[in-house]
């Protein structure tokens, strides 16, 4: 990773200042309190956002509602600018987050940045849900800070080391172990409770085996039983049911019986019945042979109706003839009355509009009234006319009635001669009629007798079936009582199939648990005996290779910093040790410089065995060192640049208040604080 540049709005002195970062080292100068730590701790907020534990406020300039830091990087030649805001409310909280990876930008949230950076970064997957020491221990840590970490407990700063070289993992492993081992040790009993009853529940299987192979026994002499009991009562039920039929035959040759006579009563009936019509047909067929039929009178009367119907036709129209002048009388006389009622009123000729003359009008009236008259004169001749012509049709009309009456007695006795022959001929066709039915009657008499001798022998069925019903229902209970017995002992057998098969699921049970029980056993001592144990040592000699190669940097940093008289190294919980001629000097009693000195050694060797330890993490690039040399003297100053110079790293940011380390770097940023707010000078 490389730092291309840094903008800070409203960060702590800021109110806004962008920065650029050249390759090569460079050096952020200045007063004490002129911002320079303010820029580091813009960087590490920019990458991982706020921290646990800490404050938006110890960022988020006073007096401001909002701020925020962009900051642009290169990783794989992968141009990357990230954005995050602060803004203030009830509390000061993140607020915006985006990340723009070659011009391609996204807006994601606080967790998912981090996560994002972090795998950029090549950063191992443990770190991402935990502070980012990593970063502190590669890349910018505080001096102060380092200090603490090497005068801390021995067993805390193996744990934080632990923690950043990523082998607190085979302690989690050993302690997980200890853990599984102890669920095993409680499984392990559990299991040995379930398989106590092993033999016992063997023992009790071979005794249901072997009641059960007893119940199949019975279970066959069972079945055969009922097998015959079954057999007894299907023949009973054979027999029963063709006496059934014998019965049914009986019962229906007494229908046959009761048919028969009640065909002879109808035929009887039917006899006398004939005999009725026969002799009325006779009677009939008597009075009819006396009748006599005169054709000529029958064209006679056609004749003279027919010549009726024509005068009354003539007198018809001759009736409507006279009707229509009596009609056309009375219209002529309206039209007269009307002209003389219309002339009476009359003074002015309508026409010529002059008076009209009294004599014209007299003449005129006179006139009317003498055609009203004429014409009154031929109405009641012509009334009396059509009285006459009225009279002659009702004549007419009544002598045509009267002789169409004879007419229709004529073809009525005509049509009733005519049957004489039909009767004569039903007469003997009912002759022959009955002749039959007298022999059907006695075939019928004969066929019932037949019948009748039938039914007796058929009679001595009904006490038989009586006694195959008892012998049935007997059969059918033994038969019934068979079957229960089989019934039951099947159920048994079920249950006992079912409690076998309980026992057998059981028993394998107890053998999976058992064979679970050898396994978990087994399992715990390779975890006691050599899983433990080897974690153990795979950790130690991580360690050891740690340390020797920790050891290695820290002396050659040390030995670049100190006076030869003095030597350095490291004890087994990583504390170091300051010998000179042949004594250990406490930490507690080194000078600042030479504490200093301990600590950038401490530094600079951590840093590099990280990232040999953890050889794909991108932050392998930069360093950022802050007021590395506090407390150095000027000897210590001057040496200063031969570790610069060894470093050989691609960024070296450096923070200091120390005018003589601007000519160790490749490039100075100066800052300046005036009335409150920091600025590049």
């Amino acid at each position: 990773m490389i730092l291309k540049k840094i903008i800070l709005d409203n960060i702590r002195s800021y109110k806004h200042q962008e920065i650029e970062f050249p390759k090569g080292s460079v050096l952020l100068s200045g007063d004490i309190g002129s911002g320079k730590t303010s820029i580091l701790l813009g960087i590490e907020f920019a990458l991982f956002g706020l921290q646990p534990g800490q404050r938006g406020s110890s960022l988020l300039r006073n007096g401001e509602q909002e701020g925020g830091v962009k900051i642009e990087f290169e990783i794989d030649d992968k141009i990357i600018l990230v954005e995050r805001t602060l803004k203030k409310s009830k509390a000061i909280s993140q607020d915006y987050c985006a990340i723009t990876i070659d011009g391609e930008k996204e807006e994601i949230s606080v967790t998912e940045l981090k996560n994002k950076i972090l795998a950029l970064l090549n950063y191992p997957h443990e770190f991402a849900k935990k502070q980012n020491i990593l970063y502190k221990f590669t890349v910018y840590t505080p001096q102060e800070e380092m200090k603490q970490i090497i005068s801390q407990e021995p067993e805390t700063r193996m744990n934080t080391l632990r923690y950043v070289f990523g082998i607190d993992k085979y302690k989690r492993i050993i302690e997980n172990a200890a853990i599984i081992s102890s669920k095993i040790r409680e499984e392990k009993r559990i299991k040995e409770a379930l398989t106590m009853n092993l033999e016992q529940d063997k023992l009790d299987l071979l005794a249901r085996e072997n009641e059960m192979e007893s119940k199949y026994l019975n279970l066959s002499s069972f079945e055969r039983e009922f097998f015959l009991k079954k057999e007894k009562r299907k023949n009973l039920q054979e027999e029963k049911e063709d006496i059934s039929r014998r019965i049914e035959e009986r019962a229906r040759l007494q229908q046959e019986v009761e048919k028969a006579k009640i065909a002879i009563l109808n035929k009887n009936d039917s006899i006398l019945n004939n005999k009725r019509i026969i002799e009325q047909l006779r009677l009939q067929i008597k009075e009819l042979e006396g009748l006599k039929i005169d054709e000529s009178k029958l064209l006679q009367i056609d004749r003279e109706i027919a010549f009726a119907k024509k005068e009354k036709e003539k007198m018809s129209e001759a009736y409507l003839e006279i009707n229509s002048e009596i009609n056309l009388m009375n219209n002529r006389n309206e039209e007269s009355r009307k002209l003389e009622k219309k002339i009476s009123g009359l003074e002015i000729c309508p026409t010529c509009l002059q008076n009209i003359d009294p004599v014209y009008r007299a003449n005129v009236l006179n006139k009317v009234h003498s055609d009203i008259a004429e014409n009154n004169k031929k109405l009641i001749i012509l009334e009396e006319e059509k009285m006459q012509i009225k009279a002659k049709i009702n004549k007419v009309e009544l002598e045509i009635s009267l002789k169409e009456k004879d007419l229709a007695d004529f073809k009525l006795l005509k049509i009733r001669y005519q049957e004489v022959q039909e009767k004569q001929v039903q007469f003997r066709k009912i002759e022959e009629m009955n002749k039959f039915l007298l022999k059907d009657i006695e075939l019928l008499k004969e066929h019932n007798e037949n019948l009748k001798s039938l039914i007796f022998e058929l009679g001595k069925f009904e006490s038989m079936f009586q006694e195959k019903q008892k012998e049935f229902e007997d059969a059918l209970k033994e038969e019934r009582m068979a079957d229960i017995k089989v019934a039951e002992l099947k159920k048994e057998i079920d249950m006992f199939n079912k409690q076998i098969g309980e026992l057998k699921l059981k028993l394998k049970r107890t053998h999976e648990v058992r064979e679970e029980l050898i396994y978990l056993t087994k399992l715990e001592d390779w975890l006691l005996r050599q899983f433990i144990p080897l974690i153990s040592t795979v950790e130690r000699n991580v360690m050891t290779k740690l340390k020797i190669e920790f050891t290695k940097l820290f002396e050659k940093w040390f030995l670049m910093l100190v006076a030869d008289a003095m030597n350095v190294k490291l004890g087994d919980d990583f504390t170091p040790i300051v010998e000179q001629q042949d004594y250990e000097i406490d930490y507690a009693y080194l000078s600042g410089g030479e504490r200093t000195a301990i600590a950038l050694a401490y530094r600079l060797a951590l840093n590099q065995v990280i990232n040999s330890f953890l050889s794909r993490i991108k932050t392998k690039d930069i360093v950022i060192l802050d007021e590395p040399t506090d407390g150095f003297s000027e000897q210590q100053l001057d040496k200063m640049r031969d570790v610069l110079q060894e470093l050989n790293i691609a960024q070296l940011i450096l923070v200091s208040h120390e005018q003589k380390i601007e000519t160790f770097v490749d490039n100075i940023i100066r800052l300046k604080k005036e009335e409150g707010s920091s600025r590049i000078d």
